[in-house]
């Protein structure tokens, strides 16, 4: 007797490209409509991100870096949080299904999963006339109580961030023939920034660090000025920050003069870690990231306050900002 049962067309695509990504037993081999996250002592921490054709990456750039910033953006917000990765859900608008857009994505998406112990657990595809989209809701464990929010900051704290700011900012100009390309003569400078702006690089191997030391804490993605004033808001302070001792790469020194500092610290999309640090836990702190292999720069001090935090030169000036941050409105 011929089969009745009948395939739909998302339901293929699912089980040809996702379904070997599901590996974790909750995920129920995707043949159902939710998943089952097992309980344990942990506080689960939620986050969600969507990445937009156009908004946060560009038509033209490889599938593979897609889906890589797509988890990555995500990883990044647990990592701030002080949580360890549980596993995600996806959301897939999709203007077509072609095989040599969706099996390099697929591929680099599961390699993520697999190398940042974060799995899969379900999600949905979607069919779109408009730009291509990705959202991917995180969810990460957390020991009871332990979460790191932006509301601890107290006066006399330190000011951390992780990696180095501006670097994809600069990598989205070069891309677009903007200033920095045409200031940057080094193939090998652009392709780093470029790839800076493809390819977060979520600082997960702090996040427990983070839970121990820091007092506040949140990632960098809408630009390091935007949201140390979000953070100091939260926290009901202010800030006192020394611009020259904002971390840039060798490629972002060298593109600096032709950009300006602003666009360095208000560009977005960096995905690093802003925390404060109380100044008593800061040496234990360091030693910490060091050993755990994450490039930390003490930038600034928190302090008591309303007003907007400041920026200093190596001279003692104030350095008047006119744009914070990258905003979607």
């Amino acid at each position: 007797m011929q089969d009745q049962r009948q395939v739909s067309a998302e339901d293929s695509l699912i089980a040809r490209y996702f379904k070997p990504l599901a590996t974790d037993p909750g995920a129920l081999a995707l043949v159902d409509d939710a998943a089952i996250l097992s309980a344990s002592a942990d506080d689960i921490v939620v986050t969600t991100d969507a990445v937009v054709e156009g908004v946060h990456y560009l038509a033209t750039d490889p599938p593979d870096t897609i889906a890589r910033k797509a988890l990555r953006v995500n990883l990044s917000d647990l990592a701030a949080k002080g949580a360890s990765p549980a596993g995600f859900v996806l959301t897939l608008a999709l203007r077509s299904k072609e095989d040599a857009w969706l099996r390099p994505f697929a591929d680099a998406l599961g390699e993520d999963a697999k190398s940042f112990a974060c799995p899969l657990l379900g999600g949905d595809t979607v069919s779109t006339p408009g730009p291509q989209m990705i959202s991917i809701t995180a969810f990460g464990r957390v020991p009871k109580g332990r979460m790191v929010g932006r509301t601890g900051a107290s006066p006399g704290d330190l000011i951390f961030v992780t990696g180095t700011i501006g670097d994809a900012a600069l990598g989205l100009d070069v891309l677009t023939g903007g200033v920095a390309a045409a200031a940057l003569t080094d193939p090998a400078a652009r392709d780093y920034l470029v790839d800076r702006y493809r390819v977060p690089r979520p600082r997960n191997a702090l996040a427990s660090i983070v839970r121990d030391y820091a007092s506040a804490a949140m990632d960098v993605s809408d630009g390091l000025a935007g949201d140390l004033a979000k953070l100091c808001t939260a926290s009901g302070v202010s800030a006192v920050v020394n611009a020259h001792q904002v971390p840039a790469s060798p490629a972002a020194a060298i593109a600096i003069s032709a950009v300006g500092f602003e666009k360095l610290v208000s560009g977005g999309d960096d995905y690093e870690v802003l925390c404060a640090v109380p100044e008593g836990r800061s040496a234990a702190f360091s030693r910490a990231a060091e050993q755990a292999g994450v490039q930390i720069t003490m930038i600034g001090t928190i302090i008591a306050g309303q007003g907007a935090p400041q920026w200093i030169d190596a001279q003692g000036r104030e350095i008047k900002l006119r744009r914070l941050s990258y905003s979607h409105f």
